[in-house]
C-alpha cells in the first residue's frame, strides 16, 4: 500500500487576471515503501504540492491518487508532520499521541499500548506524562512524529519537518526519521531545501521549477543503505550533490 502517483497535476489560485499558476503537468509516481524527497526554488509550489496529496487542497486539473483511489480530501491512509509541532499543549506527550486513536473510538487500553509503542520508537519513554511547554524543539517533533505514526498510515508526508531546529538536533531526527522509515516501512513523501538532508534520506530526489512548479529531474540516490552522516564525505555523496545543485542554479537563473 502507499503508490502515489500524479497524473498532469495542476493547480491555480485565483481568477481572470489575479490567477496565480502554482503547479503545472506535475507527472510522478511514488513506489510502495520509496522515501521520495522534493526539492526546488523558494516559492515553486512544494508545500502545495504535498497538501494537495494530503487532501488540504483540491488540484485545478489533473489527478492525483494513491493506490488506484482518487485523492478527494484527508484520509487516515495518510499522516501529516508540518514544520511547526501542532502539539495540543494541555495534554501530555502520551495523550498528544492517543489523540487521533481516541477520535478512532479505540479502547483506552489499546490507545496506550500504541501511544508508548511509538514513543518507544522515537526515545521519549520517558517523558509520556510531560507537557509540551517542558519539552524541547526536537522533543515536540518526536511526539509529532510519534502521533502520526500511532494512526497506522500507508503514506507519511513530511513538509520541512525539521527546518525550525538547530543543526545537531536536525541531524539526530533525521537519523531517526531513516530508522522510523525501516521499522514501519512506509511510504514518505518528504519536502525539504537542504540538499544533503535530501541525499541522505532519499530514495529519489524529485527537483522542481520555478513557478509554475514542474519536476523537472528525478534523481536516484544510489548510495547504499544504511546511511549515516558520513556519506557526506564521499564522492558519490558529492557527485550527487553537484548534479542537484547545477539543476537548481539552472532553475534560479532562469533556465539559462
Amino acid at each position: 500500500m502507499g503508490r502515489l502517483v500524479l497524473d498532469n497535476l495542476g493547480k491555480v489560485f485565483g481568477e481572470g487576471e489575479k490567477a496565480v499558476t502554482a503547479l503545472q503537468d506535475i507527472s510522478m509516481q511514488v513506489e510502495h515503501g520509496e522515501f521520495a524527497v522534493v526539492v526546488g526554488p523558494s516559492g515553486c509550489g512544494k508545500s502545495t504540492l504535498l497538501n494537495i496529496v494530503a487532501g488540504l487542497e483540491n488540484e485545478t486539473s489533473g489527478s492525483a491518487s494513491i493506490d488506484g483511489r482518487r485523492i478527494k480530501g484527508p484520509g487516515a491512509d495518510r499522516g501529516m508532520v508540518f514544520q511547526s509541532y501542532t502539539l495540543f499543549p494541555w495534554l501530555t506527550v502520551r495523550k498528544n499521541v492517543e489523540f487521533g486513536l481516541r477520535i478512532k473510538g479505540i479502547p483506552a487500553a489499546e490507545r496506550a499500548e500504541t501511544a508508548r509503542h511509538y514513543l518507544s520508537l522515537v526515545g521519549l519513554s520517558e517523558f509520556e506524562n510531560s507537557l509540551p511547554r517542558e519539552l524541547s524543539g526536537g522533543m515536540k517533533q518526536r511526539t509529532a512524529i510519534a502521533r502520526v505514526l500511532a494512526n497506522k498510515p500507508d503514506m507519511l508526508l513530511m513538509d520541512e519537518p525539521f527546518g525550525a531546529l538547530d543543526a545537531q538536533t536536525r541531524l539526530q531526527l533525521q537519523d531517526l526519521t531513516l530508522d522510523v522509515w525501516r521499522e514501519e516501512s512506509a511510504t514518505v513523501l518528504f519536502i525539504t531545501h537542504d540538499i544533503d538532508e535530501a541525499i541522505l534520506l532519499a530514495d529519489n530526489v524529485y527537483v522542481m521549477s520555478r513557478r509554475p512548479g514542474k519536476i523537472v529531474e528525478k534523481i536516484e540516490v544510489e548510495i547504499p543503505r544504511p546511511r549515516n552522516h558520513r556519506i557526506s564525505l564521499t564522492p558519490e555523496f558529492s557527485a550527487i550533490k553537484k548534479v542537484i545543485m547545477e539543476r537548481l542554479w539552472k532553475e534560479i537563473d532562469g533556465g539559462s
